[in-house]
């Protein structure tokens, strides 16, 4: 009954296969993918990490991420109202709301609500498309979501600096091919590369996506991880992505 009264008009609720959860979304809206699963994946967390999430969507980061630590709390950020509300709903869904809080807002004045320099780490999934290289065809939900619109990557990295801890940790995804653009906002902000993996759809191609853990105000010193192949040459699914899925 209560799954039904949280719902509204269009919305389904999808099992995440993991420890019960569930999230709230809707086919005609942006939903998650296999990227955010995998920076979920990728992300190290702290005991009693105070964590912020940007661009939260329906709230996919952390809803995976509070499975890690029980210790730990978030601040979930959305732009778009509707997509904020799923998210809050899904949050109630899953009976989290002392843990997961959303608010409606641009990540760039996250900074006043939550307080300067106040989180021990960030997460991220960003819109991937460059200004300008949109498609007609696309709602306005997800537009918003999968490309930028006067919010840049390096307004992403100004943002989540103004947030983090002098030593707090930065998790993001973004495309391989737009990688030192990437690098160099977030440099521009203090926040320095320090763990990067690449992930690849089969092992003999290039990476289509780069995770990269950064640390605010440290010194250069980057550590390769093996890349992660998301499929064997006959299509099947790696045992890496099975374990991330929690499929073995």
């Amino acid at each position: 009954m209560m799954e039904q009264n949280l719902l509204k008009d269009g919305e389904r609720v999808d099992d995440l296969q993991r420890n019960g959860l569930r999230i709230i979304q809707s086919p005609s809206a942006f939903r998650f993918g296999m990227d955010a699963v995998l920076l979920a994946d990728f992300t190290r967390l702290r005991p009693r990490d105070r964590v912020a999430d940007f661009g939260t969507g329906t709230g996919i980061l952390p809803l995976l991420l509070s499975q890690k630590d029980e210790s730990c709390t978030f601040e979930a950020i959305e732009l778009q109202p509707d997509m904020a509300d799923m998210a809050t709903r899904s949050v109630r869904l899953n009976g989290l709301d002392d843990r997961i809080h959303v608010h409606a807002m641009d990540m760039r004045q996250a900074y006043e609500l939550l307080g300067y320099q106040s989180m021990d780490a960030v997460i991220c999934n960003p819109p991937y498309g460059k200004k300008g290289g949109t498609l007609g065809s696309e709602t306005a939900s997800v537009l918003l979501a999968r490309h930028e619109t006067d919010c840049t990557i390096d307004d992403v990295a100004k943002a989540c600096a103004a947030l983090l801890k002098n030593h707090g940790r930065l998790s993001i995804v973004f495309p391989a091919q737009r990688l030192l653009e990437l690098c160099d906002a977030l440099r521009n902000h203090r926040l320095e590369p320090k763990r990067i993996r690449m992930v690849c759809a089969h092992v003999d191609k290039p990476p289509y996506l780069v995770m990269i853990e950064a640390m605010k105000n440290t010194k250069p010193h980057l550590l390769w991880m093996p890349p992660l192949v998301v499929y064997h040459a006959d299509g099947t699914e790696t045992d890496e992505i099975k374990r991330i899925y929690h499929q073995i």
